[in-house]
């Protein structure tokens, strides 16, 4: 009887663990990708002093990148995300963009991040006001969380 009970509860505690671990996993992806959103944005942030080194590192570097951002003007590859964020840095936009209200779907190997960019940029001495809305999509390369697209509305004072 006590062997039984014994198996049971392994029964139950074996089962218990198959069920919770796809949950563990799906939460844990999505706790990586929040984490990859806002490495995103101090990559932004720097950006915006001038330096895109952080911005570079944080992309993925394949054909099938995309990035349509407040400019108006949609990029396909790395070849063309690229000199975006060179141009974009030569600008030295000045000021400070967060994410806001960011919400997450993830897998193992792609996540999707939709949230608001919310904060201002200095033009000219200005300051200009930043509430955009934004997504941002990620995939896992070589154990790190890449952007591989990012979309947001259009900025009247940026757009080209």
């Amino acid at each position: 009887m006590q062997t039984r009970i014994t198996l049971s509860v392994l029964v139950l505690m074996g089962t218990a663990l198959i069920v919770a671990t796809p949950a563990r996993a799906a939460d844990d992806n999505t706790q990586a990708v929040k984490a990859a959103v806002a490495t995103f944005h101090e990559a932004l942030n720097r950006l915006f002093t001038g330096d895109d080194a952080p911005m570079k590192a944080i992309w993925s570097h394949a054909d099938d990148v995309t990035y349509m951002g407040p400019t108006g003007t949609r990029q396909v590859g790395w070849s063309q995300v690229e000199p975006h964020w060179d141009k974009q840095a030569a600008k030295k936009l000045g000021g400070k963009v967060d994410a806001v209200d960011v919400h997450v779907t993830a897998s193992p190997q792609l996540g999707v991040a939709v949230y608001y960019e919310k904060g201002e940029n200095i033009i000219d001495g200005q300051v200009q006001p930043v509430s955009i809305r934004a997504t941002t999509t990620f995939r896992k390369e070589n154990g790190q969380w890449k952007v591989i697209g990012h979309h947001t509305d259009t900025l009247a004072y940026l757009e080209q």
